[in-house]
């Protein structure tokens, strides 16, 4: 795929139309924590907080330099329903209801519940348990599937 092709064209689909504006989005998921780090590819988590890594916008990609950096558990919000299991536990949070009804048998989470009368509160609490449920060895959707992949990222472009 050449550079110019990222954002992907699912990306694009869905309204993003820089890399900026796909790095903010990312940004935006850690909340109001403050940025402890900012990791190069693979390099380990040493402070605690939130750390950023440095790496690719492909998908198993950035999810295989997230486990390499040390994460034990993802949590991986997706628009349009990517069907990918990691290295490690990866949750895989839908942020419409349509997608989780679509691909039920892919997603973990349906945050789009919010946009159907949902509160914040309700949803955070059913996500908080899922993720507790997750770390205590509850699998995923992924790996209740057998789905665990790595991509390595490498110089260039990846396709």
């Amino acid at each position: 795929m050449p550079v110019y092709e990222n954002p992907s064209p699912g990306n694009k689909a869905g309204g993003i139309t820089t890399l900026e504006e796909k790095s903010l989005g990312c940004t935006q998921k850690g909340g109001l924590g403050e940025v402890q780090d900012v990791l190069q590819y693979t390099q380990p988590v040493t402070r605690k907080g939130l750390n950023l890594v440095w790496g690719p916008g492909n998908d198993i990609c950035a999810v295989t330099s997230l486990t390499a950096s040390g994460a034990q558990l993802i949590l991986f919000t997706t628009g349009r329903g990517t069907p990918l299991g990691g290295p490690a536990p990866t949750l895989k949070v839908a942020t419409n209801a349509n997608l989780a009804t679509k691909k039920h048998g892919w997603i973990d989470f349906n945050a789009g519940q919010l946009l159907q009368g949902a509160t914040m509160e309700k949803a955070a609490k059913q996500l908080f348990q899922l993720v507790l449920a997750t770390a205590n060895g509850q699998e995923t959707k992924a790996e209740q599937h057998g789905y665990r992949e790595i991509a390595i990222f490498k110089s260039g472009v990846t396709l």
